[in-house]
């Protein structure tokens, strides 16, 4: 009863973090958030796709695209609709006048609706996915290293439409999985089809997560016990389900294409505003080429944002696979685990590899691969859970330290969440000599008349304070040498680790420049509160 309570109070402190945050400064004029608001302002303020007046009455923004003088985002729409019924609330409850939503507000309120709660919703499915398969300690501490410690908690913060990717595949997978254990009814594929849908209407990219997606929910039917015959039919009727599911979203993209762009597969990426980024989309598929050795290695081991490098416990995943291999042996459900792992894996290394790194732009970690996390969540834990289980100590303590740095290394950038491309080291480069000097991240304490740095820093040990409680939840089981040694191999990795981002940041001239620009465009500075 007592690991129950602790959990629930964990759990709480970890939702308390994502309401509470607000990582926004509006000097920076975020440029991937606002252009989407801005077609949201014009949707109910002008009842108008394109954003010329909204540009003209509340300020320039960047990553448009322009066809025949008409400015719109570059962006797929979804997110852009779905803040409607956010923009005409506040709207109606400040007075009902054209600039009635102030800028700080909108962007609140529809992170919290849109990307915020969403994300917690999915973390209640992680948790119940992985305790299918792995204990509650290890369930636990993965959905928190997960909701902390990778780009969940990264772009659940950014009215950005990564992190709602991977909800929607998320919750499509989550569709089928119950669907081929034979848990949910065959209409569960209208909620696989309407995911895979809002996926590609939220984020073009989340195309290639659907196709993931594509090939288990094919994997699950064809391998089931039974006559072929009854499986094919099931197919048949599984793929009509989810098309009808999908068509809404389908159907309501093209028509957004045809009426912005004038044809339903032309994306706004074909007529970019901005000609310096034109040529990331030149070539290829949508700017996909042949992979660059500098872009992989960039996007996965960058000491400024690599996949790996901010979210450590990820590298599990990669032994997990072969976890994941022996017990597909026999047992199709694992087998279509793997191969589902394993086509997003291959399928996400080559896009961030043969996409421009340089396209990243100010954002924490490599955004694009936001979709691929939670499908990594599961072979990390099967890796933990046999070192939990296999008398491995030392490897068990080390492997909790690498779920423990994730939740620092990328709680702490989060912090900040808005990377200049030039900075040699997010965390001690940026992120540290920010919060030392006082520049918190903005929250909604300071709405309520507490000021930084007290607000930031009361937020920064609930952080600390849940990093610690993984490494004890996955490492420091038993007594006397039982502890001790996954101790000690825990805090010996933890050094390790830090010794790795003590010896890549470089305290230069960028460095500097870049602190010195974001004191500058604080939000909330230390001694000052927010005034919505």
């Amino acid at each position: 009863m007592s690991a129950l309570s602790g959990s629930r109070a964990v759990y709480a402190v970890l939702v308390a973090l994502y309401v509470l945050l607000f990582p926004y400064h509006p000097g920076l004029r975020s440029p991937n958030e606002l252009c989407r608001l801005w077609q949201t302002r014009a949707l109910v303020e002008y009842g108008t796709l394109d954003i010329n007046r909204a540009l003209k009455d509340f300020g320039y923004v960047g990553d448009l695209s322009v066809k025949d003088g008409r400015y719109y985002p570059s962006k797929a729409p979804l997110l852009s609709f779905a803040a409607v019924p956010v923009y005409a609330a506040l709207r109606a409850w400040s007075g009902g006048f054209l600039y009635a939503v102030r800028e700080v507000p909108l962007v609140f309120f529809s992170r919290l609706f849109l990307t915020v709660l969403p994300t917690l919703g999915m973390l209640w499915l992680v948790r119940r996915f992985l305790g299918t398969y792995v204990s509650a300690a290890v369930a636990d501490a993965v959905t928190v290293t997960y909701g902390l410690g990778s780009l969940a908690f990264s772009y659940s913060l950014l009215f950005m439409s990564h992190q709602t990717t991977a909800v929607l595949l998320f919750g499509g997978f989550y569709a089928l999985w119950r669907l081929a254990r034979g848990e949910w009814r065959e209409r569960g594929y209208l909620v696989a089809g309407a995911c895979a849908g809002a996926t590609v209407a939220a984020e073009y990219t989340g195309a290639l997560g659907v196709l993931g997606l594509l090939l288990y929910a094919v994997l699950t039917v064809l391998w089931r016990d039974e006559p072929m015959r009854e499986r094919w039919v099931r197919l048949g009727r599984g793929a009509g389900l989810a098309t009808l599911g999908a068509l809404p979203f389908v159907v309501g993209l093209m028509l957004y294409h045809q009426a912005a762009f004038g044809h339903p597969l032309e994306s706004g990426y074909k007529y970019l505003n901005d000609a310096a980024y034109q040529p990331w989309h030149l070539g290829g598929f949508l700017g996909i080429r042949y992979p660059d050795p500098r872009a992989f290695f960039l996007s996965f081991f960058s000491p400024l944002r690599g996949l790996f490098t901010l979210s450590p416990f990820l590298l599990l995943a990669l032994p997990g696979v072969w976890v994941l291999l022996r017990e597909a042996r026999g047992n199709g459900e694992m087998r279509a685990h793997l191969w589902l792992v394993v086509a997003l894996l291959a399928g996400y290394t080559y896009f961030t590899s043969s996409f421009s790194y340089d396209s990243w732009g100010w954002t924490t970690g490599p955004r694009h691969l936001t979709g691929l996390v939670p499908f990594l969540l599961l072979p990390a834990a099967l890796v933990l859970e046999r070192l939990r289980t296999s008398g491995h100590p030392v490897l068990a303590g080390a492997a909790a330290a690498l779920c423990t740095a994730s939740i620092v290394f990328t709680g702490l950038a989060t912090f900040v969440n808005y990377v200049p491309d030039d900075v040699s080291n997010v965390v001690l480069g940026l992120a540290v000599p920010l919060l030392k000097a006082g520049y918190q991240p903005p929250n909604a304490l300071n709405v309520l008349g507490v000021s930084n740095p007290e607000a930031g820093v009361l937020l920064l040990c609930l952080l600390l304070g849940l990093a610690v409680w993984v490494f004890a939840r996955l490492g420091l089981s038993g007594t006397g040498r039982a502890a001790t040694l996954p101790l000690l191999a825990g805090l010996a990795t933890l050094a390790l680790l830090a010794g790795v981002q003590t010896a890549t940041v470089k305290h230069h001239g960028p460095d500097r420049g870049a602190v010195g620009f974001l004191e500058k465009v604080w939000l909330v500075p230390p001694g000052r509160t927010l005034d919505f």
